[in-house]
């Protein structure tokens, strides 16, 4: 395996305890100490801990559409990508043990003043919204407008299972949103 280099030590140190710690908890020394980099070599690439941060949630949301998107690939059709979405969600929080959505996390754990941050977990926010929109305009059973309307409603069923997975530590929220899904877009 490939040895990472500083820059990219840093994204994932940070990645890391962002994600487990939270953003405030997680200080630039921290992520200095553990990623094994001089500070003169951390602001060589950040300038600050926002920038970090706009890193790893461009990094995450990659990572994050990627798996989506090869979890979805076994379906046939758009609708049924659709509702493969939270077969997704159930195989990404149980494997990390219903942590939650690391954009979700972020936002609520960010003092004012961080819009970059912010402008990132729209981004990823948007482009999950754009995915469920193209997906359901594919299908002939709605016309453009049925077809975003009914995405947003999904894509409210992703976010509240989401969150409420994470406070139950339970894949029910997800059943309970693909099985509204289903009922949804029948």
């Amino acid at each position: 395996m490939k040895k990472l280099g500083v820059k990219e030590r840093i994204i994932a140190t940070a990645s890391e305890l962002f994600y487990n710690q939270g953003y405030n908890q997680t200080g630039i020394n921290q992520i200095i100490s553990e990623a094994g980099v001089a500070k003169a070599s951390m602001y060589q690439h950040f300038r600050s801990k926002e920038d970090i941060a706009v890193a790893y949630l461009i990094a995450r949301h990659s990572m994050w559409m990627g798996k989506l998107n090869d979890c979805v690939s076994i379906q046939n059709t758009s609708k049924g990508k659709v509702i493969g979405c939270f077969d997704y969600l159930i195989e990404w929080l149980n494997e990390v043990n219903f942590r939650g959505c690391g954009w979700q996390n972020i936002i609520t754990d960010l003092p004012d003043g961080h819009e970059k941050i912010r402008e990132q977990a729209s981004y990823h926010k948007n482009d999950v919204r754009n995915w469920i929109h193209s997906l359901l305009k594919k299908e002939s059973d709605y016309d453009g407008v049925q077809a975003e309307e009914l995405g947003d409603e999904v894509l409210i069923l992703i976010e509240g299972a989401i969150i409420l997975s994470q406070i139950q530590k339970d894949e029910w929220p997800i059943k309970s949103a693909k099985r509204a899904c289903v009922k949804l877009l029948a």
